[in-house]
């Protein structure tokens, strides 16, 4: 838990963005705020140097529940084009996607790597070019993650991706019972596409999980 190792966690985010500080916050989260610079480049695109002042809140939960960035400076324009949320806060990606990003370097600099860098590597690019996110672009909002999540779970339509999230929050013992969403007629634990959820479902609490089941393009 980040709570456990909060030292370390903070003095290699800090090395590594030096620009950034660490700010009082609440009991339950770690909140850096300044200069946030990146060096970057994308396969066959340009090399991309560029600084945005963010504010970024790490619940004491990570990675198990994920980060909040904000951008202050109003340098991202707000909006649907280039997916910035109702509450200002910038959606890097559908959640289940970042929290399988995030599983692969579960740290501050590991969430910084993997998810703010190629977002903002992106926004700079659109600024700069326009056009779409040079990663290909989801529809922002449930839409966008419902399109993404039958990517990640190779389903085919929203009401079995609603399906999934909803195993997703329940024990695996009791979700392993009952039908697949895939419609493959098995159960879930008698199906391959167990694989998948029982990985996923290791990344995040069942807590987590209801929120966002009940409220899929709700959470960041």
């Amino acid at each position: 838990m980040l709570k456990m190792k909060s030292n370390a966690e903070w003095t290699a985010f800090l090395d590594d963005y030096p620009e950034m500080a660490l700010k009082p916050s609440r009991d339950d989260s770690i909140i850096f705020k300044g200069s946030f610079k990146f060096s970057a480049q994308s396969k066959g695109g340009p090399h991309i140097t560029d600084s945005y002042d963010l504010k970024i809140e790490f619940p004491f939960s990570f990675p198990k529940e994920l980060p909040k960035v904000w951008e202050l400076n109003n340098k991202i324009p707000e909006g649907d084009s280039f997916h910035v949320n109702p509450d200002k806060t910038l959606c890097l990606g559908s959640p289940i996607r970042l929290l399988h990003k995030v599983n692969k370097s579960p740290t501050m600099t590991g969430f910084a790597e993997n998810c703010l860098v190629p977002f903002l590597y992106a926004v700079s690019r659109k600024l700069k070019d326009g056009g779409d996110f040079y990663m290909g672009e989801l529809e922002h909002g449930e839409p966008g993650i419902i399109d993404d999540y039958k990517d990640i779970f190779s389903l085919n339509d929203k009401d079995q991706v609603r399906r999934l999230l909803n195993l997703l929050r329940l024990k695996k013992r009791i979700a392993n019972k009952r039908e697949c969403p895939c419609n493959c007629g098995k159960r879930l634990g008698k199906c391959k596409l167990r694989f998948k959820v029982n990985n996923t479902r290791k990344m995040a609490s069942r807590s987590w999980f209801q929120k966002h089941s009940s409220q899929p393009g709700s959470a960041i």
